[in-house]
């Protein structure tokens, strides 16, 4: 089997948008159209990741790896930028943050002893990526938290960068009695029949589970995938186990089936 380069790859694409016999579909899109694949082949990768389904995971890797040469290619047509450019301005900024790796600053420079610690390689990278965010013009801890997160990820992010900076509970138990508070005020709106307001409770309560999660280290968006899943089976389960059609079943015999399911 033909084993193609990085090379071959940019040549396809410059083929794909080539204007006299390029690919009709390719020739028409251009960065905002193909931003929702590229959402949906990171989700790809992560879903094989979290799969283990590492066959697989070669191939999402490659789909995702097209969506950058996809946008380099619209970048050099429009004398922006190219890949060459991507590449390389990658490897300086991985470079200027890893100072305890490339101590001179330089690509082939090497630290003799290492005595850095993972907590030091942390607070020195979150001081670096905040020197940066100044110097682009971004003014707030918070400015260029991006807005097209998905909001669970979203609100961790922001969590994280006030706590980076004091704006924290003493402990856990402070986001959880939050969250004690938060679900009185959604039950309290219930009744009100105001749904603004029940919206901007129930924001609040998640927004508070987030706190939790982001406290304890787990991936909020990650935590909510598997919980998905298991609802997924459990329910399969329901769907497979039930003698008769769901519509017609109690809802009785789906709790008990529901239970079962659980042993499972």
């Amino acid at each position: 089997m033909t084993q193609y380069s990085i090379d071959d790859l940019l040549y396809l694409m410059a083929r794909l948008r080539d204007p006299e016999s390029g690919c009709p579909w390719d020739l028409t899109q251009d960065y905002a159209s193909i931003a929702p694949s590229t959402l949906e082949e990171a989700y790809e990768v992560v879903d094989a990741i979290e799969k283990q389904d590492f066959v697989h995971l070669k191939e999402e890797l490659g789909d995702l790896l097209f969506q950058v040469i996809f946008y380099s290619q619209l970048g050099m047509e429009e004398d922006r930028f190219e890949f060459a450019g991507v590449v390389s301005d990658l490897v300086a900024k991985l470079i200027r943050r890893h100072p305890h790796v490339f101590p001179d600053g330089t690509l082939h420079s090497r630290v003799e002893n290492r005595h850095t610690l993972p907590t030091d390689v942390k607070a020195r990278w979150e001081a670096i990526k905040q020197q940066e965010r100044a110097e682009k013009g971004a003014n707030g801890i918070l400015a260029d938290v991006p807005l097209n997160l998905p909001a669970l990820s979203r609100a961790a992010k922001l969590q994280k960068r006030a706590a980076s900076v004091g704006f924290d509970w003493d402990d856990v138990y402070g986001p959880i009695a939050k969250v004690r508070e938060e679900l009185m005020e959604v039950e309290a709106e219930l009744d009100s029949g105001d749904m603004a307001a029940l919206e901007e409770e129930l924001g609040d309560l998640l927004f508070a589970v987030v706190n939790i999660a982001r406290y304890q280290k787990i991936d909020p968006e990650q935590a909510l995938r598997r919980a998905n899943q298991k609802f997924e089976q459990r329910f399969h389960f329901i769907e497979t186990h039930s003698p008769t059609p769901l519509a017609e079943t109690s809802i009785h015999d789906m709790n008990r089936l529901w239970d079962e399911a659980k042993k499972h």
